[in-house]
């Protein structure tokens, strides 16, 4: 099914919130799989891990640990799953792709540090495609490039700059249902989309917090119906663009207690003494969030990494048709002079 002619967006609530700190402690990206599963990178001071976990809030144990050798990780960054749920992890440290089976075992890494074709220099975002090429987002040597599953370099575009095309330490990479690619344009707050060959097609956003506007931007996703998403870490939110670039909306928090973490407070006395005491407003906001992905079924995942969970919204959208839908007007205002 193509895209719709156009969306009557009925809403886009809060629905459910994932995990709870000694849980999913710093979630710095989200990789989902069929059925509910997803997997949750988390990256801190001395610890790095795949959580496998679901839709319902359930631990699935993880993988992973710190070093050097084949299997782990020093400073990871980017998680995604091909259609049989292998995983891949960037890590930024050891300049290197790590894969894994779904169970967690390792089978292969590949990259080497320095700026030649296939090489890397601390890899960011990741994205597969529909034949299931990846895309990296190559971020100190200013690049994307593109590589087969079993690590044959196709293409590389990009360069240093600030000009249509050029990159400055590009963080984030996602590809739509159509082919094209879209990045992350971490330092200069903005994002940029390409098609499959790297041809610049568009940009948009600037430096700020209005809206519309960046403040060191470091994931992007493309749902079925061509909206744009935006994790806009320095500004503590999310937001939605429409396919032509045009700021919809933003996320800013709206976090329950997961059913984890309600649980947890069941069976400890001294945590519910403190939460009676505390603000709440503040505590439903997102903080420092790193990555974000969309699914089918129109749910945004959005990894609250500063408070170590994982907000989930439900996009309300109808499908139109032309009839529907009245042209474009010249002049875009809801009323009239």
């Amino acid at each position: 099914m193509g895209r719709p002619y156009g969306l009557l967006r009925a809403g886009f609530p809060f629905l459910k919130t994932l995990g709870m700190r000694r849980l999913t402690n710093f979630p710095v990206d989200i990789a989902l799989g069929a059925e509910g599963r997803m997997y949750i990178l988390c990256r801190q001071e001395g610890a790095a891990l795949v959580r496998k976990y679901s839709f319902d809030d359930e631990d699935g144990g993880n993988f992973g640990s710190v070093g050097e050798d084949d299997g782990q990780f020093q400073w990871p960054v980017s998680i995604i799953a091909d259609s049989e749920e292998n995983i891949y992890v960037s890590d930024e440290a050891l300049h290197r792709i790590s894969s894994f089976n779904s169970e967690g075992e390792f089978l292969a890494s590949f990259g080497e540090f320095d700026s030649g074709p296939g090489q890397l220099n601390r890899p960011a975002g990741m994205a597969f495609d529909a034949d299931e090429n990846i895309y990296i987002a190559d971020s100190m040597n200013h690049r994307i490039q593109k590589f087969t599953k079993d690590e044959k370099f196709i293409l590389g575009w990009g360069g240093s700059g600030d000009g249509d095309g050029q990159l400055d330490m590009p963080w984030g990479i996602t590809v739509d249902e159509l082919g094209d690619v879209y990045v992350a344009d971490w330092r200069n707050d903005r994002v940029q989309k390409f098609n499959a060959h790297g041809e610049f097609i568009m940009k948009f956003g600037s430096s700020g917090s209005a809206n519309g506007e960046f403040n060191r931007p470091t994931d992007v996703a493309v749902d079925l119906d061509g909206d744009i998403y935006v994790c806009d870490r320095g500004n503590n939110r999310v937001q939605l663009f429409n396919a032509h670039g045009r700021y919809v909306e933003k996320f800013i928090g709206d976090a329950t207690l997961s059913r984890v973490a309600r649980e947890y407070m069941m069976t400890n006395a001294s945590p519910n003494r403190i939460r009676d005491m505390s603000v709440l407003e503040p505590q439903k906001l997102l903080r420092q969030p790193k990555s974000i992905a969309v699914d089918a079924e129109g749910h945004l995942f959005i990894t609250d990494t500063g408070s170590y969970r994982v907000q989930v919204y439900q996009k309300e959208a109808i499908h139109l048709e032309p009839h529907q839908f009245a042209p474009p007007m010249r002049s875009v205002t809801l009323h009239q002079e």
